[in-house]
């Protein structure tokens, strides 16, 4: 029989392939009665040495499943070692770790044991435990499973801070290849559910601050890239449409990795990690600076380049749009200048309205710019813009942005 130590290095292992994990985005006062609370600032501490955030004690229920997802190395056919914990032991380690302060939350997932509203139960019960019983304050994210009952999605809200429901894979069609079991349209339901309960609990809020909260923190999902030959357009379409249907605060992008005798219709080699970091940059684009999926692949380029950021690939094929002078220029023009993050468009936007800007005060931002000369007018500097073809338009020596820098710094860059 195994001990919980040993199930926790299977469990927790066995979890490091789902990235929706970060934990932004919900409050939660402690109440005096019992332990812990959550702020609304991120709770990441460390990273593993591929680079995912490791913030919450992050594991599976059971790697069981009924499964047979060809990507997912705990598929039923996968020859693994399996185990499970009872949801009582979930409780323990959780309170243990937070009580010696190595975590701040929990972020649990699960296989799917006898059906997805028996799975769901067992998730739900050790949220439930924590949360009436141990009056557990910490951060809690559930893994809600597709196709469970609309009930228990409610129970799982009510508990948790933040719920996901994995997408899996780009297309249907990529679904049908790879993950027989699952539908696009059984996940989007999930999905679903969970934005009408949580518009239902919000407008019960505004209502009276003693309605319940649900799910605080929204929801998120996961796609797995490189699996299958879906291009960077039409996973950023996919993610276009999860964001404006459901509401959901996040989209993550996992790139696929090879495991020991995976199945033949998988690559042979890990997706670039650079590629994730391409969609990262683009779906920060499309949330915080305006840009649309489309703008940013085009149906004969339908890939991201690997070799430079996004926003400079747009920039380089729109020489119409520049110079943006950055005393006059809108909101919106100066979120597409290469170099400039949103963060520094609203500061700008304050400086102009009392001092016209020069290169020496964008330098004083920490404005990128180098990166952005070529696409804007200061009252010192006026660029001469190149045409479509020029040989100006290849940078000299091509700069790689460090892949796991601070996301302040991306922002920044961006």
């Amino acid at each position: 029989m195994m001990t919980v130590q040993q199930k926790l290095e299977i469990l927790a292992d066995a979890a490091k392939y789902d990235a929706s994990c970060a934990s932004s985005g919900a409050k939660r006062a402690g109440n005096g009665q019992g332990i812990g609370h959550s702020d609304g600032e991120g709770i990441c501490h460390s990273y593993t040495p591929d680079g995912r955030c490791v913030s919450l004690l992050k594991i599976l229920l059971t790697n069981v499943c009924t499964y047979d997802c060809v990507f997912c190395v705990n598929r039923v056919s996968s020859d693994i070692r399996r185990a499970r914990f009872t949801p009582e032991e979930v409780v323990t380690l959780t309170l243990d770790f937070y009580k010696r302060n190595y975590i701040e939350g929990l972020f649990l997932s699960s296989g799917i044991i006898q059906s997805p509203d028996y799975t769901m139960e067992q998730l739900i019960q050790v949220a439930k435990t924590l949360r009436l019983v141990h009056k557990f304050g910490g951060y809690i994210h559930l893994k809600t499973i597709p196709g469970c009952d609309a009930s228990l999605v409610r129970q799982a809200g009510l508990f948790a801070d933040r719920l996901s429901a994995n997408i899996e894979l780009p297309t249907q069609q990529d679904l049908v290849q790879l993950a027989p079991e699952k539908k696009s349209a059984v996940i989007e339901t999930t999905m679903d559910q969970i934005k009408v309960q949580k518009e239902e609990a919000d407008e019960d809020r505004s209502r009276s601050s003693l309605a319940p909260k649900f799910a605080a923190a929204g929801q998120s999902t996961q796609m797995v890239v490189g699996a299958t030959p879906a291009t960077d357009r039409e996973i950023l379409s996919t993610a276009t449409h999860l964001y404006g249907s459901y509401k959901l605060r996040r989209v993550y992008y996992t790139g696929f990795s090879p495991y020991p005798e995976a199945d033949t219709r998988l690559p042979l080699k890990a997706a670039p990690l650079i590629r994730e970091h391409r969609l990262y940059q683009s779906d920060w684009l499309m949330r915080f600076y305006g840009f649309e999926a489309s703008e940013l692949t085009s149906p004969d380029q339908p890939s991201l380049s690997l070799t430079e950021d996004p926003k400079t690939t747009w920039a380089k094929a729109h020489p119409e749009f520049f110079p943006v002078d950055v005393n006059t220029a809108p909101r919106e023009a100066l979120l597409r200048v290469p170099g400039i993050g949103y963060k520094n468009v609203e500061r700008i936007l304050r400086i102009r309205s009392y001092h016209q800007l020069e290169l020496a005060d964008l330098r004083k931002l920490h404005i990128r710019v180098n990166s952005s000369l070529t696409y804007i007018t200061t009252v010192d500097h006026s660029p001469t813009i190149p045409t479509v073809g020029s040989s100006d338009l290849e940078p000299a020596a091509a700069t790689q942005m460090d892949l796991f820098a601070p996301l302040s710094a991306l922002t920044g860059a961006l």
